[in-house]
């Protein structure tokens, strides 16, 4: 693509992005699309055939990124709680930044094959890459780890996405204390409780 092909493209990504997010793929029209780019509706067609492909190509770039963004940060690190933390505060500021934008998981098109199918290959590559943290770090059933450990953030980011006061410091306190339970184990500390208590309970 040309540098002007380029802008255009992004241009209409970055608009279908808010639109999408802010009121629903069904809610979005094409034209609305363009008009948020600064561009002629035909033009978007030459860049995208359908709504479905447009929303696609927003979720790809959405994903990619957060992947991508989340590789570069643990690579900063070296010690295995570090990693877990950043891993946490990478995921629950991820959800906080798109406040403004839920209909993006709430308001997709329904049944797509297409969507169903790239999501499960997203999620899987996440839990692929927290898996190699939990490997490098010598833990034991990394895959279940793994799966527990998205799975805890995953109900975190739901108040974000819920709760119209949430703060920018309560997602943060929220990844710590995330990788703070985790790290710690709280099997340990329910084990190390029920040691405190009298032998006749």
């Amino acid at each position: 693509m040309s540098s002007a092909s380029i802008h255009k493209h992004t241009a209409i990504l970055d608009a279908a992005y808010e639109l999408f997010g802010s009121m629903g793929f069904y809610e979005t029209k094409m034209s609305e699309v363009a008009e948020h780019a600064g561009i002629a509706k035909g033009t978007v067609y030459l860049y995208f055939k359908s709504k479905e492909e447009l929303f696609m190509a927003v979720t790809r770039r959405d994903c990619e990124g957060f992947l991508e963004q989340l590789e570069g940060k643990l690579n900063t690190c070296s010690i295995l709680t570090d990693k877990l933390s950043v891993i946490a505060e990478h995921h629950l500021s991820y959800y906080y930044e798109r406040k403004r934008h839920t209909n993006l998981f709430f308001r997709a098109p329904n049944n797509n094959p297409e969507l169903v199918a790239y999501m499960a290959l997203f999620m899987e590559a996440y839990m692929q890459a927290v898996v190699k943290v939990l490997l490098e770090g010598g833990a034991s059933e990394p895959e279940l780890m793994a799966q527990a450990y998205i799975g805890m953030l995953d109900r975190l980011k739901m108040d974000i996405l819920f709760d119209p006061s949430f703060s920018e410091e309560d997602a943060s306190k929220r990844a710590r204390f995330a990788a703070g339970l985790f790290i710690t184990g709280a099997l340990g500390n329910l084990n190390s409780a029920l040691g405190d208590l009298p032998s006749e309970l």
